[in-house]
């Protein structure tokens, strides 16, 4: 499985981004998506996480502002994010999983100023 992430650039706090990942490779039988995301000096945190048929789930911190999305039929997943942060800034990570697998895709950077 293949992930690859874009989207990121710079934003002004209250702005807003819209991230993708084109997922591709064996795909069957993923049991989810998610987006995590990793600011300097921090660790890695889940930002949100859509398990196929399944619940979403968002961090407290973007509860009401971000939105994960998944189309299936083009294999992608999305992450909308408004009201932007300045500390919302990071390296955003999308990330499936099949069993106790888990694939990562390549970082995009996001950027909020204030």
């Amino acid at each position: 499985v293949q992930l690859q992430a874009c989207g990121g650039g710079l934003v002004q706090a209250g702005g807003s981004l819209r991230l993708s990942c084109a997922i591709s490779g064996n795909i069957f039988s993923i049991s989810g998506m998610a987006w995590y995301r990793q600011a300097p000096g921090k660790e890695r945190e889940l930002v949100a996480r859509k398990i196929s048929g399944g619940t979403t789930t968002y961090a407290d911190s973007v509860k009401g502002r971000f939105v994960i999305s998944i189309d299936n039929a083009n294999n992608m997943v999305y992450l909308q994010m408004n009201s932007l942060k300045p500390e919302d800034t990071a390296v955003y990570y999308c990330y499936t999983w099949r069993g106790v697998d888990g694939y990562w895709g390549r970082g995009t950077l996001v950027t909020v100023s204030s």
